[in-house]
Formats: structure tokens, C-alpha cells, sequence
């Protein structure tokens, strides 16, 4: 159950620090930027863990650069942002 409640609480830290760091504006809703904390982590995680074997948690710098990296993405795609 923590883990639950520290994933969204970090997801909204990351998710806030990436849309203030990303330049322009990104309008999205709260739970939006929770999800994409948490998959900017996930991504900073397989990105810096690809050598090897065991999923390894990203830091926190890691983690803002891969949601900006998915707010970039998403821009790109023209995904709802």
C-alpha cells in the first residue's frame, strides 16, 4: 500500500518538475501528470538499466528527463497535450 502511495507522490513531484523544466506550456490534469511521473521514471529505469539484467530504479534527474522526453514525444504525436 505504500509503495502505491509513494509511486503517486513521486509520479506528482516528477510530473510537476518536467512540465515546469519542459519549455512552452503543457496543459494536462493533475492525474495526468502523476501518469506521467510514473512512466518518466519507468523510462529513466529501462534507459539506465539496459546493460543489465535487473530493472533498476532511475534517480531523480533521470526521471524529470524521461517524462520531458514523453511530454517531447507526445508533442510530436500530437497526443492530447
Amino acid at each position: 500500500m505504500f509503495n502505491i502511495i509513494g509511486a503517486i507522490i513521486s509520479g506528482l513531484v516528477i510530473g510537476a518538475l518536467a512540465r515546469w523544466f519542459y519549455p512552452g506550456t503543457v496543459e494536462m490534469s493533475w492525474i495526468a501528470t502523476i501518469l506521467l511521473g510514473i512512466g518518466g521514471s519507468l523510462v529513466a529505469g529501462l534507459v539506465t538499466s539496459r546493460a543489465s539484467r535487473d530493472f533498476n530504479r532511475a534517480g531523480c534527474l533521470a526521471s524529470i528527463l524521461g517524462a520531458m522526453a514523453l511530454i517531447f514525444l507526445g508533442h510530436v504525436l500530437h497526443i492530447g497535450m
